[in-house]
């Protein structure tokens, strides 16, 4: 009885010293807290989404899909490395508004003199530990090192493969502001970074990125959810409308289909180009991330005039085959005529004038 106490007791200790990485962030308290449970999609001491949104479709629990994760196929991950362009982020002209991919949800906005990074994951994971979720090969080509200097970091919610330690502590003096979702601060303050560099914003909140009301962005629903350790759902998930006076651009982060994608198009669409997630979905959680023909449905929606799929080609963090989503997706495209770009990971695509269309991943 005393062995088993022992290994019980180390076990819990462990655990306690491995889950108080400062990986697993914060959750909100004190005035955050209290700003928090004034908003309201705060809902029972929890964000919600504004229309029902299971974890699971019926009849699926945590275990189900849990085996079904730890049995993934091969060819969830791509048999050979993936090709890639190294563009010289300093070099982009800035007249031209422009975005590079860099894999699975970060990208590079140059847009009207100012850049934005939006979610950047360039620790070679998507994980609390470097060993689980790591990048596909030929995806890790940028670093810190290959970015200027920063205006506006964008945050959409604090899921590992959005929110990454690792390069938000290495982008530390890159950037001069954070934009997130409302808790998401939280995390941000507990690995150091100031209070009065972040603006944290709830669903319609707006803040202005450059004097005088010439840039601006705006924090819209998105159908997902948050949580990084334990207490699920205790800081926001967001997409974000971004408006510029030469384009105006959508920034999905992670999101089932729903209706607010809709509402989101008439209230300030039309889009020139849409950023939408397309990937790592699976019949078993279909209300927190887009089946691949639904993304589709969600650009007619949104009034994007161009629809650049994001959230695939680094990360396996699904059963579905590596390329699967990005065909069907295209097959989609062209059925509904609907205008689609497919870079290269560090590709640049120029809205309005310049659209990479070619099939890169057909291996």
């Amino acid at each position: 009885m005393q062995i088993v106490f022992v290994i019980l007791l180390t076990i819990g200790a462990y655990s306690y010293y491995f889950l108080d990485k400062p990986v697993f962030g914060k959750l909100p308290s004190g005035d955050r807290l209290e700003r928090i449970k004034k908003s309201p999609n705060y809902v029972n001491g929890a964000f919600v989404n504004i229309e029902e949104t299971p974890n699971f479709a019926p009849g699926i629990n945590t275990y189900d899909a849990a085996k079904t994760f730890l049995n993934k196929p091969k060819n969830t991950e791509a048999p050979r490395p993936i090709p890639t362009l190294k563009t010289n982020l300093f070099s982009l002209d800035s007249s031209v508004a422009q975005v590079v991919w860099f894999g699975h949800s970060s990208y590079y906005i140059l847009i009207d003199g100012i850049k934005i990074l939006v979610d950047p994951v360039f620790s070679g994971h998507a994980a609390p530990v470097s060993f689980f979720a790591k990048s596909f090969a030929g995806t890790d080509v940028y670093s810190v090192e290959d970015f200027p200097a920063i205006d506006v970091l964008v945050l959409t919610h604090d899921h590992y493969d959005h929110l990454d330690y690792e390069t938000i502590v290495a982008l530390e003096g890159k950037y001069k502001r954070i934009v997130t979702s409302l808790g998401v601060g939280a995390h941000l303050e507990s690995w150091g970074i100031e209070p009065s560099r972040i603006t944290e914003l709830d669903w319609w909140e707006e803040t202005v990125l450059v004097q005088p009301n010439a840039i601006t962005i705006r924090a819209v629903p998105s159908r997902h959810f948050s949580g990084r350790k334990f207490g699920r759902n205790q800081s926001l998930w967001s997409a974000f409308v971004l408006k510029a006076p030469s384009h105006t651009l959508f920034l999905g982060g992670d999101s089932g289909y729903g209706k607010h994608f809709k509402e989101i198009g008439n209230r300030f669409g039309p889009f020139d180009l849409a950023l939408l997630e397309c990937g790592q979905y699976n019949t078993m959680w279909p209300y927190i991330h887009m089946m691949p023909e639904e993304v589709v449905k969600a650009q007619i929606d949104l009034r994007a005039k161009v629809l650049l799929p994001v959230h695939w080609a680094k990360f396996s963090l699904a059963m579905h085959p590596w390329n699967e989503s990005i065909t069907r997706l295209k097959a989609e495209a062209i059925a509904k005529q609907q205008q689609l770009t497919t870079p290269l990971i560090g590709e640049p695509v120029q809205i309005g004038k310049h659209y990479p269309d070619s099939v890169w991943w057909d291996f």
